[in-house]
């Protein structure tokens, strides 16, 4: 972890591997977005994919605080196993399929 203190170090908690570097900067983002503090460590390990085995080049999500490694967990679970909808928009009647709670083409919030 290079530079990082060591107080730093022993906070942070590795939440998953992600398969892509695209996933774990989305995860990664969607975590800050909830007030978890995430980082994406390994970004540019895939570089080096073969030089090292395959397993230890993918990117990982770390959650800044160990003691919310358990909310992080949950949340993305719940992320990765959303509710596929289909509805009709009511402001424009455009229909929508998929776990999405806004109207891509017009911006309606799905309401409860």
């Amino acid at each position: 972890m290079g530079s990082t203190p060591k107080n730093v170090r022993q906070r942070m908690k590795k939440l998953l591997q992600a398969p892509n570097l695209a996933i774990a900067t989305l995860w990664a983002d969607m975590l800050v977005g909830v007030g978890i503090g995430a980082t994406v460590q390994r970004a540019y390990a895939s570089g080096i994919a073969g030089e090292i085995p395959v397993d230890q080049s993918l990117p990982e999500v770390w959650v800044q605080d160990a003691e919310q490694l358990g909310r992080a967990k949950t949340l993305l679970h719940d992320w990765q196993h959303a509710p596929h909808r289909r509805w009709a928009c009511p402001g424009c009647q455009e229909i929508i399929d998929g776990p999405f709670e806004q109207c891509w083409n017009c911006g309606h919030v799905l309401t409860p």
